[in-house]
């Protein structure tokens, strides 16, 4: 499906999101034409699925993160949906995975502080929907984030 210039392209856009298209294309090694074309087909393909921005949390003051690892009461047939749209409604919620295993989904919330996070959790969190257990692992430090593919 891809061939080398397309990964080349994606390569390149990996390295510097920010790059105008005519850097883009000199990079890559191709016109502003080919470059819009072969962008335009990634994107009807579904390899590119938009360009957006990257927020730095705690420049918004956001400085705790927790993940949360939820256990569903499975006996309940709208376990899963309920959770999620519960989940859903609550913006400080940045992440919601569902896993097969002990383990139904796991929450990534981030709070300004510790007394924040505690009112989200007593208020917002515990109040979901369906919840059989729940654990929090207080985050001390992000070690990797990598979003860049091997291409």
């Amino acid at each position: 499906m891809l061939d080398d210039t397309d990964r080349r392209i994606l390569r390149y856009m990996q390295a510097e999101p920010g790059a105008a298209a005519s850097v883009l294309a000199e990079r890559a090694g191709v016109t502003a034409t080919t470059l819009s074309r072969r962008l335009d087909r990634l994107q009807d393909a579904g390899v590119l699925k938009g360009v957006r921005s990257v927020i730095h949390w705690p420049a918004l003051g956001y400085e705790v993160e927790v993940s949360l690892r939820v256990t569903l009461d499975k006996t309940q047939p709208r376990a899963f949906d309920d959770f999620i749209a519960g989940a859903r409604k609550v913006p400080e919620v940045i992440e919601i995975q569902t896993f097969l295993g002990s383990v139904d989904a796991r929450l990534s919330v981030i709070a300004r502080d510790m007394a924040h996070y505690q009112a989200l959790y007593r208020e917002e969190l515990l109040t979901l929907p369906h919840i059989a257990d729940i654990e929090a692992l207080m985050q001390v430090a992000r070690v990797k984030r990598q979003e860049a593919l091997p291409l």
